[in-house]
């Protein structure tokens, strides 16, 4: 896919990875470019710096995806690429609260069924759309520090796998984001230690260079950090020796497992 002349949907456009590809596609010459975010004054924002619309959207919420939806095609007409790009992180493992763990779920996974739903429909219909989905690199390998990232990340590649297999026939294209660290205020989190991601991160224009030429061969992982399809091959060939690599990395990178 090319985007330009296209209508494009990006969620969780107000800022870091989901504000560069709004400012890029743009630039590519998208039709429309629909900037969704629960911070209303940031999608504002972004919109009015590209000439696109901004949009209010909790992506958790499906009232809200289907309105986002209708809003775009009132807008723009039909949505040729809708970009499930919103995501959170929350740290910590088994201890996490029942809320903790279901807000994160909300936002990395079912905020894919609920855009699937909404807007597969049509894209059907018509015999073609794209869905592409910001996972990251956690969804292919794992995430040191963070189950909930870690499990909500595998889920939404093992749904967009899913989407791509049983519409990749009806002209329904499906990517799947799988970057590592990106210099935006997630790499950062709430303390003042940065990631150890943050070495090797790259910035969000080149994410966005990354995503523009997967699209344009329609391949189903975009990698801005190319390494990571050897991180995997490397688990799927030895995963007890890609464990006990992880271990020591996460020793590594958080001192003593715990007792």
């Amino acid at each position: 896919m090319l985007v330009r002349g296209k209508h494009v949907v990006v969620t969780g456009g107000a800022n870091g990875i989901g504000e560069g590809l709004c400012r890029r596609f743009a630039r590519e010459g998208a039709r429309g470019v629909v900037v969704a975010d629960v911070d209303s004054n940031g999608a504002a924002r972004v919109a009015g710096e590209i000439g696109g619309l901004g949009v209010a959207c909790d992506v958790s919420n499906e009232s809200d995806v289907r309105a986002l939806v209708e809003r775009a095609a009132a807008e723009y007409g039909p949505i040729d690429l809708f970009c499930s790009n919103a995501g959170i992180f929350i740290g910590g493992g088994p201890e996490v609260s029942d809320a903790a763990w279901e807000k994160i779920w909300g936002v990395n996974v079912r905020a894919h069924i609920y855009a699937a739903r909404a807007v597969l429909p049509g894209m059907l219909a018509r015999g073609e759309g794209y869905l592409l989905q910001t996972v990251s690199a956690a969804g292919l390998l794992t995430q040191i520090g963070s189950a909930p990232y870690a499990v909500t990340k595998h889920a939404a590649l093992g749904f967009a796998e899913w989407l791509s297999m049983e519409y990749g026939d009806a002209g329904i294209r499906v990517s799947a984001l799988c970057p590592q660290g990106v210099r935006t205020r997630m790499l950062k989190g709430d303390g003042d230690q940065e990631s150890f991601l943050a070495e090797g991160a790259v910035t969000v224009e080149q994410v966005a260079d990354a995503v523009i030429a997967g699209l344009a061969e329609e391949r189903f992982l975009i990698l801005p950090h190319p390494e990571v399809a050897v991180y995997f091959q490397r688990k799927a060939g030895d995963y007890d020796r890609w464990l006990r690599g992880m271990r020591r990395l996460r020793a590594k990178v958080s001192g003593p497992a715990p007792a």
